[in-house]
């Protein structure tokens, strides 16, 4: 599904130079749950931002579905991006002045998928467990739920990948537990593709795969030897 080849992400000029990504190349098959993890500063949320769509590489190439990405103009970017991909984020980013299921709706009106919208939210909702906090606003309701809703929104346009960056770094055991649990649950019962940033190895337990990156490159051996060609 996804394919990336040699991708470089440089960062300001001159002596300021900074090379995020210095040549990463993988795939990411369709069904598959993968963990990205590396230390502070290895590139993982940049290669994740680069994977979603959120940012461009400096060098390589990019493919998801053997479509060039980075040949899209910035209105079909947005359009793929709202369509094809959902996000979760460390920061749940949920409107303040609006409930839980008007969050979850939103993304589908950008698509012009108005007809039953609130039905499908309000059904995502009671999917991850927030069915009695449908007209609650952000404020009136927990970080793990306001992270469930985050996850729910998501999920509002069918995406082809789910991708999440550090989605349990603000939560508690317990609801941390949650959110993974509900990302497990995507994944083999409805074979959810999901990309996760995570720095706690018990999150990556939940995935199929680790991708370790170091130094912004692929650490094969995920113990701080960069694999030969990377």
């Amino acid at each position: 599904m996804i394919e990336v080849s040699n991708i470089q992400k440089i960062y300001g000029r001159g002596s300021a130079l900074t090379h995020a990504l210095r040549g990463v190349t993988l795939t990411v098959a369709p069904g598959e749950f993968v963990a990205i993890m590396g230390r502070s500063g290895s590139g993982k949320s940049t290669l994740l931002h680069i994977l979603g769509l959120l940012d461009s590489p400096t060098k390589g190439t990019f493919q998801v579905e053997g479509r060039d990405m980075l040949q899209l103009t910035e209105n079909e970017r947005a359009r793929f991006r709202l369509g094809e991909f959902g996000y979760v984020f460390q920061e749940y980013s949920l409107l303040p002045g609006m409930t839980l299921l008007e969050n979850v709706f939103v993304p589908a009106l950008g698509l012009g998928r108005g007809n039953h919208v609130r039905k499908r939210a309000t059904a995502i909702l009671e999917t991850v467990g927030l069915g009695d906090r449908l007209k609650h606003h952000p404020g009136e309701v927990s970080g793990g739920e306001q992270q469930r809703a985050a996850v729910a929104r998501a999920l509002i346009n069918e995406p082809r990948v789910l991708f999440a960056d550090e989605p349990t770094a603000s939560l508690d055991v317990a609801s941390a537990e949650v959110v993974l649990s509900l990302f497990r649950q995507l994944n083999r019962d409805r074979g959810q593709t999901i990309v996760m940033v995570t720095h706690e190895p018990e999150d990556a337990k939940c995935a199929d795969r680790v991708i370790w990156l170091k130094d912004g490159l692929v650490d094969e051996a995920g113990d701080g030897s960069i694999a030969s060609g990377q």
